[in-house]
């Protein structure tokens, strides 16, 4: 999966969720980040462990400043069903489920913070924030702190591995323009989220088209690439499988779009944290081989109907 791979050149890969289940599919969305740090402080939900932090079997691997403060502060682009959307007010989705579960592992509240996207990586420069979970591809860019372009824009960040996906594109239902795959879409116009990898994927097949041009529509969120899909304005939107599958059922019950092709790019979602606190990344590397092996991360999963897309062990940097 490549999942909001990039998500802001400068520095989303990169599958939402419900005023009304389909209002989010369509109107809620989804490699490195230079951009100013968007998240916001609103918006926020708690995951509480039940276990208390004496009787937690990794609260003591944890840094000394979040045993004190009982919280460890995740960013995250709460636009993105399954993987985390916001439902009466509350972030909800996979991501958050599995903070849950890591929560009971380290006895501290993982605390969600929906901010854009493209701004993640920047809120664990400033601090802002300890770690992303927000579908971000793990990625050798965003490892090492690079833009598209190979140069260095910041110190980058570890991950720590937790699910896996490809990448799949969602067409207006009926599929009236017989997209089947990227090469169909070769003098044609597609839309996307701008700085995910989805976007890289349509300007790499806009080189490979030539003459034959490739129009890419790029906006700040999924939901408004959706959005233009469905409207006709463009044939075809890129995401994660997961996310564009869930898209495909709940969008106006199931009538708006249609997922077609294979899945391409397969890769790996990643838990980002900063290079400077390996602790903390160490500790939540423990968490979820512990949550693994107790069947809470399957759990988690079967709930979503993302199973396929379950790893056998937590690693750390894995990406490509």
């Amino acid at each position: 999966m490549t999942a909001r791979s990039t998500r802001c050149t400068t520095a989303k890969t990169r599958t939402s969720r419900l005023a009304a289940v389909a209002a989010i599919a369509v109107a809620g969305s989804m490699l490195l980040t230079a951009c100013g740090d968007q998240t916001e402080s609103g918006g926020s939900t708690k995951e509480t462990g039940s276990a208390s932090a004496s009787k937690a079997p990794l609260f003591s691997k944890l840094p000394a400043d979040i045993q004190k403060s009982g919280v460890i502060k995740v960013g995250t682009d709460a636009s993105y069903a399954p993987m985390e959307y916001t439902d009466g007010g509350k972030i909800v989705g996979i991501d958050p489920d599995l903070g849950a579960a890591l929560s009971k592992q380290l006895g501290v509240k993982l605390e969600f913070v929906s901010g854009t996207f493209d701004g993640l990586i920047t809120s664990i420069y400033t601090g802002r924030q300890q770690l992303i979970m927000s579908a971000m591809t793990d990625n050798k860019k965003r490892q090492e702190g690079l833009d598209d372009n190979g140069k260095k824009i910041g110190k980058g960040i570890d991950f720590v591995d937790y699910f896996s996906s490809g990448v799949s594109l969602l067409v207006k239902k009926g599929n009236p323009q017989n997209i089947n795959s990227l090469d169909d879409l070769c003098g044609k116009t597609v839309a996307v989220q701008r700085g995910t990898i989805y976007e890289d994927t349509f300007k790499a097949q806009a080189t490979k088209c030539g003459d034959k041009k490739l129009t890419i529509q790029a906006f700040d969120t999924d939901a408004e690439a959706q959005t233009r899909v469905k409207a006709g304005g463009a044939v075809a939107d890129l995401n994660d499988y997961p996310v564009a599958a869930y898209i495909a059922k709940t969008s106006g019950g199931g009538n708006d779009f249609e997922v077609v092709g294979s899945q391409s790019d397969v890769g790996l979602f990643g838990i980002g944290v900063s290079k400077d606190n390996t602790q903390l990344r160490d500790a939540v590397k423990e968490a979820l081989d512990a949550i693994i092996k107790d069947g809470s991360y399957a759990e988690v999963l079967k709930k979503w109907d993302v199973e396929d897309s379950a790893v056998k062990s937590a690693t750390i940097n894995a990406g490509k």
